[in-house]
């Protein structure tokens, strides 16, 4: 875990610079950028890819396959829309390659909704984070997103300005539209970051006021839904030890003081310390790590353009075929505050949920063409069909374990409800007989068997089977392993152990 410390120090340090200005140019820049944090009505176009730059060595040919593969994708948001705060949609690409995935995505308070190229039935992801037995906070989330705001203005408030940022009136065109907006660029070397916290703590300890007004306003809004939550388990509410607002804003205010005093009077030390415990640091906080960002403006300080590159230096490692990532987004938005309503994904076929637990992933592949992009990168790029588990052969005497084969006349036999389950397949029983239908998960084909009787059928074809399945003493129906498993669609292998493997792929 160590080795990725830095990775998050990096994140961390990198969303606080790329939100943390003061006027500059006559533009109130955090008021800019806080009023950005704000969710309104809009349609937008944007894109976004990431480069990994190759290490100065040798590449394996897995290595530069990776890379490259990583190097192609891309993603294209051709048209966003979003209605309200719960609502919106998005249509557009992922490409990989040479290969281009279209898509259409419609997000509403009870769930998300996904239409992929070659589909039959959109995906279904049910958004609903209510927990049985609790009430519904959802009251409460308003207050809670105001008080983030409020967060991040106080921050944004006393960061100090990268030391290279400009401000200028610029004519753009957004969506066809020629405009007259406001150009804040920015670029911030890593080497910067540690040296701009001293100022930023220093500035923020002269801020009493403001630091104990966010603290009574998260007070505000937590309080009420902490106190809902005790209520339904029928508990005293109790939001924090002190039973007053004011002892809560002396209780926490105390704390952060003295963290900032600290940092403020040992700053060298604590950054030497930092730079000890994660020596990448000065890789990953050098001069090879920049961050350029463009936002444009307009008169009510919404973005209406945007452009963000951000290179990040990676300190070399035997581990590691990369020097450096590298993402690149950019997008323009237009139609602030208007009427505009989200595109609505056609579920009138039904949906596949693939949150549920008994989805399998025979029924995620069916509901895609074979043909398609996705089916292929399901199945063969991520192999969620891909099974494997093994059996114990040397065990005869089965007792309570449910993975031991049973020997007879030289042949495996293995409970049917075990195996049916590791490959996911369904198992029907015919009323009235003991006839046992077993249905492949992956093609749907039909194998048909009766305990006691030689006779069975695949995919409506008769067969004759060696020896015939049987219902054990401890009452479990028992199969022929090799060919159950391999009629759906595994294979088996005897390993040097004395074990069977099952492979699917």
């Amino acid at each position: 875990m160590k080795k990725f410390k830095w990775l998050t120090v990096l994140i961390a340090a990198v969303m606080v610079i790329m939100t943390g200005c003061q006027s500059v140019g006559g533009l109130d820049i955090n008021k800019a950028l806080v009023t950005s944090l704000d969710v309104k009505s809009s349609e937008s176009r944007s894109n976004l890819r990431i480069e990994l730059v190759a290490a100065d060595k040798t590449l394996t040919p897995e290595d530069k396959e990776a890379i490259d593969l990583i190097n192609s994708i891309s993603l294209n948001i051709d048209h966003a829309i979003v209605q309200d705060s719960k609502t919106l949609s998005i249509q557009g690409s992922i490409q990989y390659l040479d290969k281009k995935l279209p898509m259409h995505v419609f997000m509403d308070s009870k769930g998300m909704t996904i239409q992929l190229d070659g589909a039959k039935q959109p995906i279904y992801l049910a958004m609903d984070t209510t927990v049985p037995g609790l009430p519904d906070t959802s009251q409460y989330e308003q207050a809670v997103q105001d008080v983030v705001k409020k967060a991040a203005g106080l921050l944004l408030k006393h960061f100090p300005n990268p030391s290279k940022i400009a401000v200028k009136p610029v004519q753009e065109k957004v969506n066809g539209e020629s405009l007259n907006l406001t150009h804040l660029q920015m670029e911030l070397a890593g080497d910067e970051i540690l040296n701009m916290i001293k100022p930023f703590a220093e500035s923020l300890l002269k801020d009493e006021a403001g630091i104990k007004q966010l603290i009574g306003d998260f007070y505000d809004a937590m309080a009420p839904m902490i106190a809902s939550i005790s209520e339904a388990y029928g508990e005293e509410a109790v939001l924090l030890p002190q039973e007053t607002k004011e002892e809560v804003i002396a209780s926490v205010y105390e704390p952060i003081i003295l963290s900032l005093t600290e940092l403020v009077e040992d700053f060298e030390g604590k950054k030497q310390e930092l730079k000890e415990e994660l020596p990448e640091i000065d890789t990953v906080l050098g001069k090879g790590t920049v961050l350029k960002l463009d936002y444009y403006f307009d008169g009510q300080l919404n973005t209406r353009k945007n452009a963000l590159e951000l290179t990040v230096a990676l300190p070399a490692s035997e581990d590691l075929p990369v020097k450096a990532i590298k993402v690149h987004s950019e997008g323009e938005a237009w139609n602030f505050g208007g009427a505009v309503k989200a595109n609505k994904v056609d579920t009138s076929q039904g949906v596949l949920d693939v949150l549920s637990d008994s989805v399998t992933p025979g029924q995620v592949l069916r509901s895609f063409e074979k043909d398609s992009l996705v089916y292929n990168l399901l199945k063969d790029d991520l192999g969620i069909s891909h099974k494997y588990f093994q059996f114990n052969v040397s065990y005869v005497d089965l007792g309570d374990s449910a993975i031991s084969t049973i020997k007879k006349n030289n042949q495996s036999f293995v409970q049917l409800r075990y195996l049916a389950d590791q490959l996911d397949a369904e198992v029907k029983l015919t009323k009235g007989s003991k006839r046992i239908t077993i249905i492949n998960d992956l093609t749907g084909e039909k194998i048909v068997l009766t305990p006691g009787s030689k006779k069975a059928s695949v995919g409506g074809k008769s067969v004759t089977l060696s020896e015939a399945p049987f219902v054990h003493t401890n009452g479990s129906t028992y199969v022929p392993l090799r060919f159950v498993a391999e009629a759906l669609g595994a294979t088996l292998q005897l390993e040097d152990d004395g074990w069977i493997s099952v492979e699917r792929k």
